[in-house]
C-alpha cells in the first residue's frame, strides 16, 4: 500500500530508534532531562529564538500560543481555513476562551497587512480587542502553499503596530524553508512565536516544539503542564526529535516527488491538478472525492479527502520514486 494520506504516517529509522534507546532521560517537569533541553536548545538556535519547548503535538504548542497570549473573551485573528481555526476541535473557544475573527485570504492563503488592518477591533465598553494573530506556513488546507518570510513580515508588523501579537503555525515551517531556499529563522523573526512539527515530513514519531522569548516559553511551559503535557523521562523521544531535526535538509525529494506526482496526474482525464508548492498535491475530481478515494485503495493508494470533489496526496520519507510512478498508474486507471 502506498500511503500518502500525510506526512504523518512516516515511521522512525533505525537511527531514531536507536537514538531513543540510548538517550540520557530525567524528569522534564523538573526541567531535569538533558535530551530534551539539548533539543529545545538546538530547536531555539535553529529557529532563531530566544527558548523553545517540546509538547507532544502541534495542535496543543497552537493551543499554548493562544492560551499565552491572549486574554479570556478577546479575539484572535486566523484564515478562515488555517488548521488552528479548521481542525483543532474549537480549542480556541474550550481552552483560550476567546473568539475567532476569521479572515478569507484567498487561493494562497497569505493574509494582506490591508486585512489585518481591518479585521482588528479596539478593545472599548462594548467590542473584546483583538488578542492575537495567528498565520500559518506552510498554508495545508491551500495545498501546502510556501509564504515568503516579508509576507508574514507585512501581516506581522501592522498587528504590531496595533498592540496586538504573532503566532506563526509552522507545522510545515521547515518545507516553505527548503520551497523557498530560506532560512526558517527568517520566518520566525518577524513574529512573536512559532511552533513547528517534528512528527510530519521530518519523521519523528511524536512531537513538536513552540518557541518564543524566554519569558514566553517559560509561560508556556505552566500551561503545557496545565493542559495535560507535563512529561517525565521524555528523552526516549526527544532523541528521535533531534534526528528529524537534522533532516531537515532532506525535504526538497519529497517537493521533487510532490511535483513528479502532480504532473503525472495532471495528464489524466477526469483529474484536475495544481502544481505544488511543497509535498502536498490537490486533485480535483470529476467523482466525488470518498469513492474517488475508495477506488484508489483498492488499486493500492491511499489519500484523504479535502472537499467533495479534491482529495490530498501527499508525499514524505516513506514514499521512493518508485512509489510514485506506481500510485500515478494506480489512480490514472481509477480515473
Amino acid at each position: 500500500m502506498i500511503d500518502l494520506r500525510s506526512d504523518t504516517v512516516t515511521r522512525p529509522s533505525d537511527a531514531m530508534r536507536e537514538a531513543a534507546s540510548d538517550a540520557e532521560v530525567g524528569d522534564d517537569v523538573y526541567g531535569e532531562d538533558p535530551t530534551v533541553n539539548d533539543l529545545q536548545e538546538r530547536a531555539a538556535d535553529v529557529l532563531g529564538t530566544e527558548a523553545a519547548l517540546f509538547v507532544p503535538s502541534g495542535t496543543m504548542g497552537n493551543q499554548i500560543a493562544a492560551r499565552v497570549h491572549t486574554e479570556r473573551g478577546q479575539e484572535l485573528l486566523c484564515e478562515r481555513e488555517s488548521h488552528i481555526y479548521k481542525w483543532e476541535l474549537a480549542g480556541l473557544a474550550q481552552h483560550s476562551e476567546v473568539q475567532t475573527r476569521p479572515i478569507d485570504a484567498g487561493d494562497r492563503g497569505v493574509v494582506d497587512p490591508e486585512q489585518v488592518q481591518e479585521g482588528y477591533v479596539d478593545a472599548t465598553s462594548h467590542r473584546p480587542g483583538t488578542g492575537l494573530l495567528a498565520l500559518e506556513n506552510t498554508h495545508n488546507s491551500k495545498g501546502g502553499t510556501a509564504i515568503a518570510p516579508e509576507r508574514i513580515a507585512a501581516a506581522a508588523e501592522v498587528a504590531h503596530d496595533l498592540g496586538v501579537p504573532v503566532h506563526l503555525d509552522g507545522a510545515r515551517l521547515f518545507n516553505a524553508a527548503a520551497a523557498l531556499d530560506r532560512s526558517a529563522a527568517e520566518f520566525v523573526e518577524p513574529v512573536d512565536t512559532v511552533m513547528c512539527c517534528l512528527s510530519k515530513g521530518l519523521g519523528a514519531p511524536v512531537g513538536s516544539l513552540l518557541a518564543g522569548p524566554k519569558s514566553t516559553i517559560e509561560a508556556a511551559r505552566r500551561t503545557r503542564k496545565l493542559m495535560g503535557g507535563g512529561m517525565r523521562q521524555v528523552g526516549i523521544v526527544a532523541a528521535p526529535g533531534r534526528h528529524a531535526l537534522a533532516n531537515r535538509h532532506r525535504l526538497d525529494e519529497d517537493h521533487r516527488r510532490a511535483a513528479r506526482l502532480a504532473d503525472g496526474l495532471a495528464d489524466v482525464a477526469g483529474l484536475s491538478v495544481e502544481p505544488p508548492e511543497t509535498n502536498i498535491v490537490l486533485v480535483e475530481t470529476d467523482r466525488p472525492a470518498e469513492g474517488f478515494l475508495d477506488d484508489c485503495e483498492s488499486e493500492g493508494v491511499l489519500g484523504v479527502p479535502f472537499d467533495d470533489h479534491v482529495v490530498r496526496f501527499c508525499t514524505h520519507w516513506d514514499v521512493d520514486d518508485d512509489d510514485i510512478g506506481r500510485a500515478i498508474e494506480a489512480v490514472g486507471r481509477v480515473a
